[in-house]
Order: structure tokens, then C-alpha cells, then sequence
């Protein structure tokens, strides 16, 4: 089965850095896109980064500048570096993998790891 291992997560303080990785397995089809998603405390989960299989990257506004988003196709593997973290980044962070037959195959969520950042 599909399965999205993520790591990386941890506590830092604010103006430091995390590396969130997602590593993909089982995939037997072609994937259109892949990306991170957070949700914190009472907020709605919300788009942070995603990149095309094409390489086409987009950002939430709010992390702009200070996220970079990258993959490796051969590897199945999405990387999201995080630097000038904010307390405001607190949150759950996944991975998610947008096959190209999504619409009869849905979508797949890792389980999520958490990100707290301290002020």
C-alpha cells in the first residue's frame, strides 16, 4: 500500500530552522504533485508548499520567502525547509501526494508530524 513516511518535525525556537522530509512508497502510479500541508489548534488546514512533477512550486503567503519546497521524482521523496521560524508556525505538518488519477484514486496523506516553535 501507499505509505508516506514524514520526519523532521520537532521543537525550535523562533529564527531557527527544520527540515521537514516525506518519503513515498508503494507508488505504482504517476503523481502530479506533491506537497505539505499544516493545520494548527483551531485553524483550518491550510496549503503551506506544494511542487509540480514539472517543478512549479507554490507558497502560502505567510511562509513566503522563508520555505522552500523540493523533490526528487526518482526517489518519491518531498523536502520543506523551513528557516526564520515564527511561533505562528506551530502546527501539524503533512505530506500529501496528488496522483495524476486522483480523481478516481483520491488523494494520500502522511500521518503528520508536529512543528512547535517556541518564542
Amino acid at each position: 500500500q501507499v505509505q508516506l513516511a514524514e520526519s523532521g518535525g520537532g521543537l525550535v525556537q523562533a529564527g531557527g530552522s527544520l527540515r521537514l522530509s516525506c518519503a513515498a512508497s508503494g507508488i505504482t502510479f504517476m503523481i502530479t504533485a506533491m506537497g505539505w500541508y499544516r493545520q494548527a489548534p483551531g485553524k483550518k488546514r491550510e496549503l503551506v508548499a506544494s511542487i509540480s512533477n514539472g517543478g512549479m512550486t507554490t507558497y502560502a503567503e505567510s511562509v513566503q520567502g522563508r520555505f522552500t519546497i523540493s523533490g526528487d521524482s526518482a526517489k518519491n521523496t518531498v523536502d520543506l525547509q523551513m528557516n526564520s521560524l515564527k511561533p505562528e508556525d506551530t502546527a501539524v505538518y503533512s505530506c500529501n501526494v496528488v496522483p495524476s488519477d486522483s480523481g478516481n484514486r483520491g488523494v494520500y496523506w502522511g500521518l503528520g508530524t508536529q512543528v512547535t516553535v517556541s518564542s
